[in-house]
């Protein structure tokens, strides 16, 4: 394992009246503004509102659970034009996943499919807190986070769809978005592969004295892999900048929690190295977990491993209509008491960032975004069959492929030549 790991690729404050939110879960529960030197009253408010990039403090409604750690502050400091953006990129990341599943069932898509709808906030949250110079390795639910570093919508459309516009020129489908210059390692199409791997991009972080963290993300289903465990022990041996964030959203595969773990408390898996339990669908608290997270590993104490209570809002794949081990009344139940997209919304209204109009256009905006982002999925060509073999050993002589009607064989020199 230790020589896998190293082969690895690599701001006075003024008091706000408090609000409390009819549903328990919304990240509403209080707020405090620190001014800049201009401001106005607000209207309908006895507080005084500030520019867009002045400092809010948010506090977080449900507290992180700690295991071997003091867990966060539960008091968040945003900004208008923060929450704003969250939200933007949290409903275009919605609406790609929508328009995903669309195009899956008129056969555009083909293969493996995972959707990451319902997850927004994890992936939103943490890119507020890191830097494209901080490494990310995930699962094959990966559409989204390589939304978050930076990629476009085209290139993992057509990427979805098998085109040389996509993320990975159209040669590794939804499971392989792929950006290196924002440090993205892909998504991985074995399950807790990714998390060796995120072990060594730590490795390597430190090996070359860079300020930044490693997030290798995996799931509720790959949380009793040995290779985690493999990977975790050395990453403490070594004191490794190292974030391990478990997507617990309940289900691996069609597989409850309760019937796969007997220990489901994720974030105490690490036994002797320290974590913390998240609230994964509220983008605010992702962001301060992943935040305390970032400064604690890089200043040499070693991993943490973070769990983030998140929830599917699609079956595990597409293969999966994700209703024969749960019931329609569960996945009801959270979208209207936990949706990530939808608190975001409620905050923006609840503290009139923007009005309900605004808000109507920047969904209209990002669906449009969406739309153009498929018809140039759709318009990008296949690639050429010269591509087969552009990343793999080319070394041609000698090689026989058999056909698949057992008697037909072909010598690769005839084919592409010398």
């Amino acid at each position: 394992m230790a020589a896998s790991l190293l082969r690895a690729a690599g701001a006075g404050l003024l008091q706000r009246a408090m609000r409390h939110a009819s549903a328990p879960q919304c990240a509403l529960a209080g707020i405090q503004h620190q001014r800049g030197f201009a401001s106005s009253k607000k209207k309908g408010t006895e507080s005084e509102s500030s520019g867009d990039d002045d400092v809010i403090m948010i506090n977080i409604p449900i507290p992180f659970k700690a295991h071997r750690i003091d867990p966060p502050s539960q008091s968040v400091a945003t900004s208008k034009t923060e929450i704003i953006g969250m939200f933007t990129q949290a409903y275009l990341m919605r609406r790609l996943e929508i328009a995903a599943d669309v195009l899956y069932k008129g056969k555009f898509i083909r293969g493996f499919c995972h959707l990451y709808d319902g997850q927004e906030a994890v992936c939103v949250g943490m890119e507020a807190a890191l830097t494209k110079d901080d490494a990310i390795v995930t699962s094959y639910r990966d559409h989204c986070t390589h939304i978050g570093r930076g990629g476009t919508p085209t290139e993992v459309m057509a990427e979805l769809m098998g085109r040389v516009d996509g993320a990975s020129q159209g040669m590794g489908g939804s499971m392989h978005m792929y950006k290196r210059d924002a440090h993205f390692f892909g998504g991985n199409g074995i399950v807790g592969a990714q998390t060796p791997i995120g072990a060594g991009l730590a490795f390597a972080m430190q090996y070359e004295n860079k300020p930044n963290v490693a997030v290798a993300m995996y799931g509720d289903g790959a949380a009793n892999q040995g290779q985690l465990f493999e990977a975790l022990n050395i990453a403490a041996l070594w004191d490794l900048p190292l974030i391990y964030v478990c997507e617990n959203n309940h289900y691996g595969m069609g597989t409850s929690v309760e019937k796969s773990a007997k220990s489901p408390e994720y974030y105490k898996r690490g036994d002797y190295v320290p974590g913390f339990k998240v609230d994964g669908m509220d983008a605010l608290a992702v962001k301060q977990a992943i935040k305390y997270a970032k400064e604690y590993c890089v200043s040499g104490k070693g991993p943490l491993v973070l769990e983030m209570d998140t929830y599917r809002y699609h079956g595990h794949s597409m293969s999966d209509p994700g209703s024969t081990y749960r019931t329609r009344d569960e996945i009801t139940g959270i979208r209207q008491e936990r949706d990530p997209v939808e608190r975001l919304r409620k905050l923006i209204l609840e503290h009139s960032l923007l009005d309900p109009t605004e808000i109507k256009a920047i969904e209209k905006e990002q669906r449009k975004i969406v739309e153009a982002a498929v018809a140039a999925g759709k318009a990008s060509p296949e690639p050429p069959t010269s591509n087969l073999m552009k990343y793999m050993n080319q070394v041609k002589d000698n090689v026989v492929v058999r056909g698949v009607d057992g008697q037909t064989r072909t010598n690769l020199q005839d084919v592409y030549g010398a």
